[in-house]
């Protein structure tokens, strides 16, 4: 079982781009499911979610205290301790961010390290601040596991063509700094 813990804020699409993959892994034949955590419930605090995907029926709905990978959609939530907090040893960890390795705090157990500069495309393709799109043709790059025509398909079903250019930059241009 694949299990993956998502940071975000709220209004910058984290659950909406988790239901994505969800729907686009069952479609795929698989199992997958997501369980949010708000917190405050505004705009701009942090939204938490746990994400698991298997091949076979997964029975398990509870937080994931030890993820493989850890999805970041604002860099700011690394200094928080729950960010990283029970990182398994040989994690994944895909970043919003345009720094150098060496500017980010990262723990030892991170050693696949990738970053994108989502807000910056989100800006660029769909004029707003919403990295949703762009962390998900990065997470489908990098993750894998789910079927990047599909998660295309549902990108354009609800936000419409300019998200889907906006994934394709995402998927085109995240970056390994370390791995």
């Amino acid at each position: 079982m694949k299990e993956i813990r998502f940071h975000g804020r709220g209004g910058q699409g984290v659950i909406k781009s988790a239901q994505i993959i969800v729907q686009s892994v069952v479609e795929s034949g698989a199992y997958a499911h997501f369980i949010p955590s708000f917190g405050v419930e505004r705009k701009g605090s942090p939204v938490y979610g746990f994400f698991r995907q298997d091949n076979k029926d997964i029975k398990i709905k509870s937080q994931i205290y030890y993820p493989d990978a850890v999805i970041i959609y604002d860099e700011s939530l690394m200094k928080l301790p729950a960010t990283f907090a029970g990182l398994k040893p040989n994690s994944t960890v895909l970043i919003n961010s345009n720094k150098s390795l060496n500017e980010l705090d990262l723990p030892e157990e991170a050693s696949y390290v990738y970053i994108v500069d989502a807000t910056n495309i989100a800006l660029e393709k769909i004029k707003t601040d919403i990295p949703n799109t762009v962390m998900l043709g990065s997470y489908a790059r990098i993750i894998g596991d789910v079927d990047w025509d599909i998660i295309k398909k549902y990108i354009a079903e609800e936000f419409g063509q300019a998200n889907v250019s906006a994934a394709q930059a995402g998927y085109d241009s995240v970056k390994c700094i370390k791995g």
